[in-house]
């Protein structure tokens, strides 16, 4: 079991400051790469994000495109943990169709209004975003087909709950897939211990096998796990963590047994 080391009201607030201002300002100066550019080098196809908001793709800051692990289908209900300004969830939206469902969770307000504001001028009645913490989600046992994540997890204190949470609103059969940040060997407690770095995607970041270990604890099958090797941090403290702790995105897919 993973332990707590950081402060998680600190994070929580450090975390929110921070992608209030990806998502007011996604010009701005930040550890990691943000927009258009970044999706299409990850992998995001262009022909679909010229069908979306352009100002959920200009707040992207994804760090893989898990996608090319495991799609979604015509009529799925689909979960995106930590959705952000939406750009995920609208992608998911064009290939599940009107006749699926897709729905955001964020705890950031200035997330959750930008996307929100986004879904209602582009006319996408099939999405929903909702305000809640990944460690209690507001759904039933197994309301979804997919459940996704961008980056996020990383970002959680307790990741251990994220996984049983993702597991729990899964139907038997279903699938988690996403992307996230992890690191080679252990991070020392002088990085642990920071919410700034946390907050930065660099702090939080499990051991690749620990972090894989904490979804099958949760009762998921790994079933592929890959690095994002276009994925890079921009800033030197970041790009540093990479060089002596293999900080770095991977994509993973995991599956819910069938009961």
């Amino acid at each position: 079991m993973a332990t707590i080391t950081v402060d998680q009201n600190d994070l929580e607030i450090r975390v929110k400051s921070m992608y209030r201002d990806v998502a007011q300002d996604p010009y701005g100066d930040f550890h990691f790469e943000l927009g258009r550019g970044l999706a299409e080098r990850l992998g995001y196809p262009a022909a679909e994000l010229d069908r979306i908001p352009p100002d959920a793709v200009a707040s992207f800051a994804g760090v893989g495109y898990y996608l090319r692990l495991h799609d979604v289908t015509p009529g799925e209900r689909v979960l995106d943990l930590g959705s952000g300004s939406g750009m995920d969830v609208f992608i998911a939206a064009l290939r599940v169709g009107p006749e699926g469902r897709v729905t955001g969770v964020d705890m950031t307000p200035e997330q959750l209004g930008k996307a929100t504001r986004l879904r209602d001028e582009a006319g996408i009645g099939h999405v929903e975003f909702v305000e809640a913490h990944l460690e209690r989600l507001p759904f039933a046992d197994g309301s979804f087909d997919t459940v996704l994540s961008n980056g996020v997890i990383n970002l959680c204190a307790d990741k251990a709950v994220v996984f049983r949470e993702a597991a729990r609103v899964l139907r038997p059969g279903g699938s988690l897939v996403l992307a996230d940040i992890v690191s080679e060997v252990p991070l020392p407690d002088s990085i642990v211990c920071n919410a700034t770095l946390w907050a930065a995607c660099i702090g939080g970041a499990l051991e690749q096998g620990l972090y894989a270990r904490l979804a099958e604890e949760a009762g998921l099958a790994v079933e592929q796990v890959v690095d994002n090797t276009e994925y890079r941090f921009l800033s030197k403290g970041a790009q540093g963590a990479t060089a002596d702790y293999g900080v770095k995105s991977i994509s993973l897919h995991a599956r819910k047994p069938r009961a």
